[in-house]
């Protein structure tokens, strides 16, 4: 044999007998935990009780002696579990939990004056050691030993004094306990000594009010600041919490009175209002937002946030005029004032270019005045120290307008240079999309869809979709020449309607009801004239011509559009509520994978009368 060879296998041999034994012990150990793990898991807790009592007796960890005191517990051999758990007491005589544990036990027994006098002999002497007393206190609460817990620490505090303070675990014990009207006191009583603790106390406050199943903590806080702050004027931190308080239940006038109050006594600068301002209108709550920013306003011209206030509190007005559609002609005139006067007083620069940007767009698409919004672009773009991004809004602005005026070729070259000026960019990105969106009004639809196909990979998510939206339209209704004359027609209707010449549009849309009846196109041209219609409040007309759509050509793309208008008309508008919740619920039941379910899945139980979170 190979003397190599033969060296090295007996290498083998005698590894294998050196630790062959500590390896079948340990593999022993491992399969009796398992079958006790599983004993106890299936209730056998006889057969538990011995695995674990030998795991125990060989090692003497703290998990097995857990689990073989339940398992003798639960076996009613109290005689036993006494004698085990005294053995540990005088193994560790510094270790007070097991005195609770035979606390416990005396308590099962029935035996309540010795329960209690293993649960105060611990409180008593225990070491006077945070970590000490967090574990020991752990235990009781463990055992649902509430009131015992709160002993302890209150005595820990007495005795340890100014060294370390348990006012949050306490609280912590009153949630477990719960006994919120304690907890609440607590936390409380943490910020009159220190305010600066206000963000761990919301924190908690938050976890707390997000688990309480009956959803009374909110109002019994509220009730609580409410009466500590009346007691406490000068406790400014109460007013914070309570702040916080309305904000979390979205009652953005109550949190408005409150910040308003503090930053008049604090005479501060209005951070706080601009910053409530702006998560009201992010919430939606307008009312709020604009007499929040109406309050920075009246500070004057020397407050910090002056100018960040007028171009926020324009620019929701904007919104809501462009963007929700909530508006009158008297609304529109009172802001076009507003743009004017606050232009005026500001100066026109480089703060305040978007503001005539946007009074321009006002003044183009809704006041009929094409002209004065094409002076006051001019002259904005003539302004020095304009960002770059400022330059290429105010030029696309006056694009648009271009096209307003059927001034295709201006509007064309200036979304050109846009593009060209903003490679690589959202703003070029969109710049390109507008020009390709004119050569499809124009009947230029290889040329459009080429362009669009392009912006398909934008990294703009919004101008990404559009593109495949408009690419996909042109791909479904036309054999990419310029002899379709029913997508000729509707395209020409889509911008007599961006030109604000709605009679013209639904001429051109009827000619394709006329000539056209068959064509895949005809679902579109009917869900488009609704949204004439809808845009002129004709209400009625529009939600006609959306039922078509939906009962005729439901199966297409745009049923569940058309249905979910309708629904919202109805909730909105007509405050129709049981229509539109069966209008709602037609949309989760007919098209489940439809990008409108979440929301709709909301309204419909909103209008149902269930309480949303």
């Amino acid at each position: 044999m190979n003397k190599k060879l033969f060296v090295y296998q007996c290498i083998i041999v005698i590894t294998g007998l050196i630790i062959h034994p500590n390896f079948s012990i340990a593999q022993n150990e491992n399969t009796n935990r398992q079958l006790a793990q599983q004993y106890y898991r299936n209730k056998e807790f006889d057969k538990a009780a011995v695995l674990y009592g030998e795991l125990f007796q060989k090692s003497y960890s703290k998990v097995y002696f857990t689990y073989y005191l339940k398992s003798l517990i639960e076996i009613k051999e109290y005689t036993e579990a006494e004698r085990v758990i005294k053995k540990q007491i005088r193994r560790h005589k510094a270790e007070m939990n097991y005195h609770v544990e035979l606390g416990y036990l005396y308590k099962i027994e029935g035996k309540i004056e010795k329960s209690g006098q293993e649960y105060n002999y611990a409180i008593k002497n225990v070491v006077l050691d945070h970590q000490q007393i967090v574990r020991l206190a752990n235990t009781f609460l463990a055992k649902r030993e509430y009131a015992y817990a709160e002993k302890l620490y209150l005595t820990a505090s007495k005795k340890l004094g100014d060294m370390y303070d348990f006012s949050f675990e306490i609280a912590n014990l009153y949630y477990y306990s719960r006994d919120f009207d304690k907890m609440i006191d607590t936390y409380l009583s943490i910020l009159a000594k220190n305010k600066n603790y206000i963000q761990t106390v919301q924190n908690r406050l938050q976890n707390s009010i997000y688990s309480d199943v009956n959803d009374n903590l909110k109002d019994l806080l509220k009730q609580k600041l409410i009466e500590q702050i009346q007691k406490h004027p000068n406790k400014l931190v109460l007013n914070e919490l309570l702040i916080w308080l309305y904000v979390q239940q979205k009652e953005f006038d109550k949190a408005l009175i409150q910040v308003i109050a503090l930053d008049k006594r604090n005479n501060e600068d209005g951070e706080r209002v601009i910053a409530l301002a702006r998560l009201a209108n992010s919430n939606k709550n307008y009312k709020v937002a604009v007499n929040a920013y109406k309050y920075i306003l009246e500070k004057g011209r020397n407050n910090y946030y002056y100018y960040t206030a007028n171009n926020e509190y324009l620019n929701l007005l904007f919104n809501q005029i462009v963007t929700k559609k909530n508006y009158n002609d008297i609304n529109i005139n009172e802001l076009e004032s507003k743009y004017k006067e606050t232009i005026k007083e500001l100066g026109l620069n480089s703060g305040t270019a978007i503001m005539m940007k946007n009074m321009a767009h006002l003044q183009a698409f809704y006041l009929n005045n094409s002209d004065e919004a094409i002076k006051n672009l001019e002259n904005t773009l003539k302004v020095g120290n304009l960002s770059v991004t400022t330059i290429a809004d105010c030029k696309l602005e006056l694009a648009d307008i271009y096209l307003l005026q059927n001034r295709v070729w201006d509007a064309t070259m200036l979304y050109a240079q846009v593009e060209l000026e903003n490679k690589n960019n959202p703003t070029g990105s969109n710049a390109k999309f507008k020009k390709a969106t004119l050569a499809y009004y124009l009947g230029d639809f290889l040329w459009a869809k080429a362009q669009l196909d392009v912006l398909k990979a934008s990294t703009s998510k919004l101008i990404a979709n559009d593109a495949f939206a408009l690419s996909k339209l042109i791909e479904d209704n036309s054999i990419l020449d310029e002899n379709d004359e029913a997508l000729q027609k509707y395209a020409r209707a889509q911008l007599l309607h961006y030109q604000n010449k709605d009679s013209l549009s639904i001429e051109s849309l009827d000619s394709i009801f006329a000539d056209y009846s068959g064509h895949p196109l005809i679902d579109e041209a009917y869900f488009f004239k609704a949204k004439i219609f809808d845009s002129q409040k004709q209400y009625g007309q529009a939600l006609k011509l959306y039922n078509k759509v939906y009962q005729n050509y439901g199966y297409e793309n745009l049923g569940d559009d058309a249905l979910f208008r309708m629904a919202e008309i109805n909730e909105k508008y007509l405050h129709d509520k049981e229509k539109a919740q069966k209008f709602y619920e037609e949309i989760l039941l007919k098209y489940p994978e439809s990008s409108f379910t979440v929301i709709a899945r909301e309204r419909f139980r909103l209008l149902r009368g269930d309480k949303l979170q």
